[in-house]
Formats: structure tokens, C-alpha cells, sequence
């Protein structure tokens, strides 16, 4: 559920978009969501709601952010849709009092087939780790490739974002056995109860610094390795390479 968040990928552009608000996302996506699941799951209380609701309009935020977002930014996704898929199931799963080891699964499959994908698309030679990375609107890739051209270095820096590109394919097969691990590490209570929805809560919260945090150094690694390659086999400043707005 907390992979919400990190799909997200709505940029300022020099198109004039809004830029998404990311205290905004993190509310919807993660805070609200683990004080209700947290605070609010009892049967008892002014602010009880009870395991099965407090699970379903926690779901509510994350979900209706995601709804307010496409309409926002007109915008669909491969890894949107997956994150908006992955918290219905959360929902359904935990609604329908299925066995923990399902919530586990489901945790560790997203990113997974995200993995496959970017996979598939590096083989085929439709690297779609250059859209995630190095947007057209933020990164001067026009001016890049002309000059790799000019200097008959195309095939080699291809060669090397091919080798780079399946870094970011084993952050998300690292992010899918780490949420698998943390799932089955706090989903241990009978599903349906008071406990059960705690814990769902907590492994929203908990994602961000054991599963996001490791997984984003990665890709952030990946990008200053590129950018620094780019300058090496063009000779392009860095701060060059990114687009003013």
C-alpha cells in the first residue's frame, strides 16, 4: 500500500504543469492512512472505528489521491496503474479476511513485475529505464545524442546504459523480497481483527524507510553514474545537461 507514493512521478516541466505536492502525496499515501489503521482500529473510543472500516477508509486516501492525480495530470502509466491495482488488493485482501501469506504475495509482486517489464523492455531493446530516469522535458537528451553521434560514441553509451539499466531492475527485485520479508515479518494476527489491521498499518509506514529508502539510493546511484558517464563521453557540464524551466 505504501508503494502509492513512490509511483508518482508528476514533474514541474517547462510546459508549464503544475508540480505535484509532495507533502500532499505523503499525507494521503502514508500518514493518514497509518494513523487510522494504527490509532483508530479499535472497538472502542470516540475515534473507534472498527478493523474492518478503519481498514476501508484508510484505503479511501490513497485511493482517492491516486483518482484526483490522473484527472490532474491526464496522465496513465504502466507503474500508476500497478501502485492503484496494489491498494485495491491490500483493501480486498484485508476486507475478505484472506490468509496473511496472500497479503505477503501480493506485497512482493508488484514490484516484481515491474521488474520483469523493465526486463523484457531492455532485451527488446525499448528501454523504458530512459523514460523512468531522463524525461525529455528535464534532461537536454536531444543535445546528448546528437553530440554521441558527432563523436561515433552512440554504441558505446548505449552499451553502458544497457549495463546501468539493470541496476534499477534489481532495486525493484530488491524492493519485492523486502516486502515480501517485511510482510511476513509483522502480518502474524488472525485477519479481520483489531491487531491484524494495526499491523497492515505499520507495514504502510515501515515500507518507506526499510523498502523506498535502500531501493531510491539505487536509482539515484544509477543516475549520477549516467550523468557522469554523459559528461565523459561528451564533455557536457552536468548542470548543462538538465533543462532550465
Amino acid at each position: 500500500m505504501g508503494g502509492a507514493f513512490f509511483m508518482s512521478k508528476n514533474m514541474e516541466t517547462n510546459t508549464g504543469k503544475k508540480k505535484e505536492n509532495i507533502l500532499l502525496n505523503l499525507l494521503c499515501n502514508i500518514v493518514i492512512p497509518v494513523i487510522i489503521m494504527t490509532k483508530m482500529n479499535g472497538t472502542e473510543g470516540t475515534f473507534a472505528l472498527g478493523p474492518k472500516y478503519s481498514l476501508a477508509i484508510a484505503l479511501l486516501f490513497p485511493l482517492g489521491y491516486g483518482i484526483a492525480d490522473f484527472f490532474r495530470s491526464r496522465k496513465v502509466n504502466f507503474i500508476s496503474v500497478l501502485g492503484f491495482v496494489s491498494v485495491l488488493l491490500t483493501g480486498t485482501f484485508g476486507l475478505l479476511e484472506l490468509n496473511p501469506l496472500l497479503l505477503a504475495i501480493k506485497e512482493a509482486s508488484v514490484p516484481l513485475v515491474i521488474a520483469i517489464f523493465l526486463f523484457i523492455s531492455i532485451k527488446l531493446n525499448r528501454n523504458v529505464v530512459s523514460t523512468l530516469l531522463f524525461n525529455e522535458d528535464v534532461v537536454d537528451m536531444a543535445r546528448v545524442n546528437r553530440v554521441l553521434e558527432e563523436r561515433n560514441k552512440k554504441q558505446e553509451f548505449e552499451t553502458m546504459f544497457r549495463k546501468a539499466s539493470y541496476w534499477v531492475v534489481g532495486s525493484f527485485l530488491l524492493s519485492s523480497v523486502l516486502n515480501f520479508t517485511l510482510a511476513r515479518i509483522l502480518l502474524q494476527s488472525q485477519p479481520g481483527t483489531e491487531a491484524y489491521t494495526a499491523e497492515i498499518g505499520k507495514l504502510t509506514g515501515l515500507s518507506f524507510p526499510v523498502i523506498a529508502v535502500p531501493c531510491t539510493l539505487i536509482l539515484v546511484g544509477v543516475m549520477f553514474y549516467v550523468f557522469k558517464q554523459i559528461t565523459k563521453y561528451t564533455d557536457i557540464p552536468m548542470e548543462e545537461l538538465i533543462k532550465s524551466n
